[in-house]
């Protein structure tokens, strides 16, 4: 290819360097010009032109992105039309990228024209999302070497699709753990396997035992599974506890105890008669990313799991430690950092019914939409993370808190009423936090200030657990719930927030007045229009 400047009158044939607008004269990079186009430049007094020639030993900038996208596409793996010199690589199935590194090193190595980027190895993706990318940099590019990079990443591509399977949990038991914590863990177990049409065929409860756990690996029930998951009442710390030493007494193989990946480096892998095992790290029972997803995910696609696999994983196996978990761990909290163990639970899901054709989360105040407000009150204070519940409208929702250090939570049953929200919060609180205070989404008036005041009133020692807003004596928002009072909140049903719950213990309930802070939401337009809200375009509802 022949890049450079030249004469208007001699550019027929060639592809512009850079697009031109001059007077009504409209061409767009990479456009092959036409002796009627020509024929326009002279007339707007264009003498000469930035142009590439391609000669005959080059591939067009599309050919050659095509050529080489196609050529990595292995299983499950489509590649798109190419357009401006790029063709992207996409899932036809959800499963877990596949990536042959090496081939895609040395693609990328033929020639600096010729690059193609994909996600990191073993991702989780679903059906249509976007794997990979081959872009040609130049308007051409030299056949051989395209031809080269395409013979180079042949098929480096692909996704392992989730198989639907049949699980067996054994949840073992000691007098300390609560029924709920077990119902939970199953809950958000059955979450995960959802994406892989994968379901819960066996719930079996033994005590704490290595004999009861041996006995009931061998029962025709969780032999029938595809997959046993156990979760143990207490947390494995040796290859010959509980949970190891009952699945080697069982006939199986302990393949691998403890991986480089925190949260999760107390999981057990083994195998029974063929069934992959899990021994689940407490982590799993929340549901966070930990390293017992990685696994799992992994298992539902039909891949083998090595021990060389597991320790392979340090480099990126650090999760969740910012802003999500309380940093660094090696020397104890004090007392005063102890009360900052709290999340916040910010509720952004509902539909705005009484707002009409708008959002009211959307609308703006001083130029911010409100829900960013709110979010950004929540992130100047002591809270340790924040977590956002979507529903309604859930991307623009999103794209309003954009660049924000937050965590989302998505409530595809939004419709059901806030208590759906609110279980959906809880459930993503980190380990670590004692208490989590849930703001509304439409409260843009509390302020930072206030609800450190709630965070700081907070004390278990003293049996102030729940913390309530008040204006001139009337309860409020937001409101901090200790940690005791979770599985309350986890069972709440309909349209109905934790106000029983407060009523049922007036003896632990705490008040803190904000003034009119408390009772000042933006529910209908009149209370919108007083805060100066504006609505718009960008709070229109679909």
């Amino acid at each position: 290819m022949k890049f450079g400047s030249r004469s208007a009158a001699e550019s027929a044939g060639c592809y512009l360097a850079h697009s031109i607008k001059h007077n009504g004269l409209s061409l767009s990079k990479g456009h092959q010009l036409s002796d009627a186009d020509v024929g326009q430049l002279i007339a707007a007094g264009f003498a000469e032109v930035i142009v590439a020639q391609v000669e005959a030993t080059d591939l067009h900038e599309d050919d050659a992105a095509a050529l080489l996208a196609n050529h990595a596409c292995g299983a499950a793996v489509s590649a798109s039309p190419p357009f401006t010199g790029r063709s992207n690589l996409y899932a036809s199935q959800s499963g877990i990228l596949q990536v042959d590194a090496e081939k895609v090193t040395e693609a990328n190595l033929i020639d600096p024209a010729i690059t193609f980027a994909c996600l990191p190895p073993f991702t989780e993706v679903r059906e249509g999302r976007m794997l990979a990318t081959a872009k040609i940099i130049p308007l051409a590019v030299d056949q051989k070497l395209a031809q080269s990079a395409a013979d180079k990443i042949s098929e480096a591509i692909s996704v392992a699709a989730y198989a639907p399977k049949l699980v067996a949990v054994i949840s073992t038991t000691l007098p300390h753990l609560k029924e709920t914590v077990i119902a939970k863990s199953l809950r958000v177990l059955q979450e995960r396997l959802d994406i892989a049409a994968s379901t819960i065929a066996a719930d079996v409860r033994v005590p704490h035992e290595e004999e009861a756990l041996t006995n009931a690996l061998g029962t025709e029930q969780v032999q029938d599974a595809d997959l046993i998951v156990v979760f143990g009442a207490s947390a494995v710390v040796d290859q010959g506890d509980v949970i190891p030493a009952a699945l080697q007494a069982a006939g199986g193989e302990l393949i691998h105890f403890g991986m480089p990946v925190d949260p999760g480096n107390l999981l057990v892998l083994g195998e029974l008669n063929g069934i992959p095992v899990i021994g689940a790290p407490g982590c799993a029972r929340s549901p966070q990313e930990n390293g017992f997803d990685w696994i799992l995910q992994r298992l539902l696609a039909n891949i083998r799991v090595t021990s060389r696999d597991i320790m392979s994983m340090g480099v990126g196996g650090l999760l969740k430690e910012i802003h999500s978990r309380p940093q660094p761990r090696d020397h104890p909290l004090s007392e005063e950092a102890d009360k900052a163990t709290c999340s916040g639970i910010l509720l952004a899901a509902g539909n705005s019914s009484r707002m009409g054709d708008h959002n009211k989360l959307l609308a703006l105040i001083d130029g911010k939409p409100v829900v960013r407000l709110v979010a950004e009150h929540a992130l100047a204070s002591e809270l340790n993370e924040l977590i956002v519940v979507t529903g309604a409208m859930a991307s623009k929702v999103e794209e309003a808190l954009s660049g924000l250090p937050i965590r989302f939570r998505h409530n595809a049953e939004y419709d059901e009423g806030i208590s759906s929200s609110v279980k959906k919060g809880i459930e993503s609180v980190n380990d670590q936090s004692q208490a989590a205070l849930i703001l509304l989404g439409d409260m843009p008036f509390v302020s930072t200030d206030d609800i450190n005041k709630l965070l700081e009133n907070h004390d278990s020692k003293q049996d102030q657990l729940i913390g309530v807003s008040t204006t001139h004596g009337k309860r409020g928002n937001p409101v901090l719930w200790d940690r005791a009072f979770f599985d309350d909140l986890l069972s709440l049903r309909g349209d109905i927030g934790g106000k029983p719950i407060i009523q049922q213990n007036p003896s632990v309930v705490y008040t803190v007045e904000l003034g009119e802070a408390a009772r000042r939401d933006l529910d209908v337009p009149e209370a919108l229009h007083n805060a100066g809200g504006v609505l718009g375009r960008h709070s229109e509802k679909p």
